[in-house]
């Protein structure tokens, strides 16, 4: 059991080095407190673009562990600051003040979706592009309210 430990904040990351019985290159979600202690949760699924997670998490108290988690951009919705392409290929283009989502695969790479207005309603799209990360400096996180029933949640 280690003593004080530099702890990351809650959240969504990408391990660069397996971690437990973890493999590098995975989505997880590091809960920083808890019982019996820090921990990563896997993805269990995603609904509505989001991460669902397992209930059960592995510990990590070993501070070289720590540091094999690269933070991610929280998912939810933002706004494109400057024009960019998913990839070298530009295969396709996101557009300066577009409104977009993001989400992430189980290898923790960026997904941007686009919403449509449906009858007058804001959709989430059911489908997006994988895009690189660096292009997730050309995005700001938008504030949206959030109706408070996802019970359970880790936060």
């Amino acid at each position: 059991m280690t003593t004080a430990m530099h702890l990351p904040p809650c959240g969504l990351y990408r391990t660069t080095a397996p971690i437990a019985s973890i493999p590098a290159g995975r989505l997880v979600f590091f809960h920083n407190h808890g019982d019996p202690g820090p921990g990563l949760y896997l993805p269990s699924g995603w609904k509505k673009n989001r991460v669902q997670l397992e209930a059960q998490g592995v510990t990590v108290d070993d501070p070289a562990l720590i540091a094999a988690l690269e933070p991610l951009p929280p998912e939810g919705f933002y706004r494109v600051t400057e024009p960019f392409y998913c990839c070298e290929k530009q295969c396709r283009s996101f557009e300066a003040e577009m409104l977009v989502e993001l989400g992430y695969n189980a290898q923790g790479q960026a997904i941007v979706f686009v919403p449509e207005l449906v009858d007058g309603m804001l959709a989430s799209a059911s489908s997006g592009t994988t895009v690189e990360a660096a292009s997730l400096a050309k995005l700001k996180m938008l504030k949206v309210a959030v109706a408070d029933n996802a019970a359970g949640a880790m936060h």
